[in-house]
């Protein structure tokens, strides 16, 4: 399983902040989070502008994922 996290705006917009997938064993490629983010529905192509984490440290769209990781989606953040 993956646990998938969505942090501020697209929290909001999806209506939920976590989440557990499977792994599809059968699968030809490898599980990434551009993967993970086009089978949840939450657009067919990951924005540039949206960061991924992976095991709570920066990572690419497509670095390969595996059971137990945690995968987490992080919206462009202002304030001041």
């Amino acid at each position: 399983m993956i646990r998938v996290r969505l942090f501020a705006g697209l929290r909001e917009q999806a209506g939920w902040g976590e989440r557990t997938m499977p792994i599809p064993a059968d699968s030809p490629a490898p599980t990434t989070p551009a993967t993970i983010w086009r089978q949840l529905g939450l657009g067919e192509v990951l924005p540039p502008q949206v960061r991924v984490a992976v095991n709570q440290g920066f990572a690419p769209a497509d670095q390969a994922l595996g059971p137990g990781d945690e995968v987490a989606f992080l919206p462009p953040i202002s304030g001041g």
